[in-house]
């Protein structure tokens, strides 16, 4: 069991990494400081930087305020730091939109939009 214990304990620091890295992706793709994130997710930005850094576990709540800091739902954030492995159509859209800029997420949308209602009025 204890063998165990200690497998657990370093998936869940490599999992406190991986949201770390995938905050500070998004706080830079996004032009925000540390500083600027703690002030936008009322947190303070050396806490930020421990979060980003992996060496702070962080609770549910702490992660949705950073999310609305991001200016992102907690679900959005989620689906960024672990997407969904699926093998269908849909869960390669998916992936491939995880890998991009936040930024791009919304001209993709245009376009699915866009390639969608061509198809409805090609019927």
């Amino acid at each position: 069991m204890v063998h165990k214990a200690k497998s657990d304990q370093k998936a869940a620091e490599a999992f406190v990494k991986i949201v770390g890295d995938k905050i500070r992706e998004l706080r830079t793709e996004k032009g925000l400081s540390q500083e600027k994130l703690g002030e936008l997710a009322e947190l303070n930005s050396n806490y930020i930087g421990q979060i980003e850094r992996g060496e702070k576990s962080l609770s549910v709540f702490t992660l949705k305020k950073i999310a609305e800091g991001l200016s992102m739902s907690l679900e959005e954030l989620f689906r960024l730091i672990d997407p969904a492995d699926q093998t269908d159509a849909l869960g390669e859209i998916i992936g491939l939109l995880s890998r991009r800029p936040v930024q791009e997420h919304a001209k993709a949308l245009k376009v699915v939009k866009a390639v969608l209602e061509w198809n409805d009025s090609v019927k």
